[in-house]
């Protein structure tokens, strides 16, 4: 395996022992993340990473920094929010550099996550990127093109696609998908939007990680079977000792 400089590969590399699982809110995923995390290290050296960005564990992390914390996450969410809010204006330069520097940010976590793999270790990945459909809520690029961008941010955009691109030719070993319906989310998260969550929900299944293998478990189930499909699942693409 190259080294984890994320060079371009063809075809696309699969990273042995990174188990990704993805999901709209809702579905349980740092649940399962957690739960798989304490029985994979009793096969070995496992770890647990999140890839996605300023919502969920990055948010909260930003929040915790001295006395900007709070006002920080809250300013970077908005951003994030407004960047891929298509409704609303096109996002300025200032925006724009926040979110490629947000996709950077992603850039470097992945990095470890290859580095891990590289050194033998299991990953359990909370989301993962992809560069099939834009839009940061769906883990893809955060800037869109636009011909009414000025040249500075056409340019960011462009170097956001093939840096997703590059991040896309690394392929977890499995994607674990949880699947589930809008009322069901909104009963878990109802501090979440019903139009969001049915948003992420329609773009969920269309996603195939260029070409990842992917096992399919419905959410809604008691959870002691979701976690134990998992292991299933998990057991068919881990080494046997």
């Amino acid at each position: 395996m190259p080294d984890a400089t994320l060079q371009s590969v063809t075809p696309p590399l699969i990273l042995p022992g990174v188990i990704a699982v993805i999901g709209c809110d809702g579905t349980g995923k740092s649940t399962l993340t957690a739960d798989l995390l304490t029985n994979l290290r009793q096969r070995g050296q496992t770890e647990r990473r999140y890839l996605g960005l300023v919502s969920g564990e990055m948010g909260e992390k930003i929040k915790q920094l001295p006395l900007i914390g709070i006002r920080l996450e809250h300013y970077l969410a908005n951003k994030a929010q407004r960047a891929q809010d298509t409704r609303k204006k096109l996002p300025g330069t200032g925006t724009a550099l926040i979110m490629h520097l947000l996709s950077l940010w992603r850039l470097r976590q992945l990095r470890r996550v290859i580095r891990l793999a590289q050194d033998g270790v299991i990953v359990v990945a909370d989301r993962y990127p992809q560069a099939e459909i834009y839009g940061f809520r769906y883990d893809g690029p955060g800037l869109k093109d636009d011909p009414a961008h000025n040249r500075l941010v056409r340019k960011l955009v462009a170097r956001e696609w093939k840096l997703y691109a590059l991040m896309a030719g690394y392929l977890p070993a499995l994607v674990i998908r949880l699947n589930i319906d809008a009322e069901t989310a909104h009963g878990r998260k109802p501090d979440h939007a019903m139009e969001e969550l049915r948003d992420k929900i329609s773009v969920m299944p269309r996603l195939n990680f260029n070409g990842a293998k992917i096992v399919e478990i419905d959410a809604r189930a008691p959870y002691a079977e979701v976690l134990s499909s998992a292991l299933q699942a998990i057991e068919t693409v881990l080494p046997r000792d």
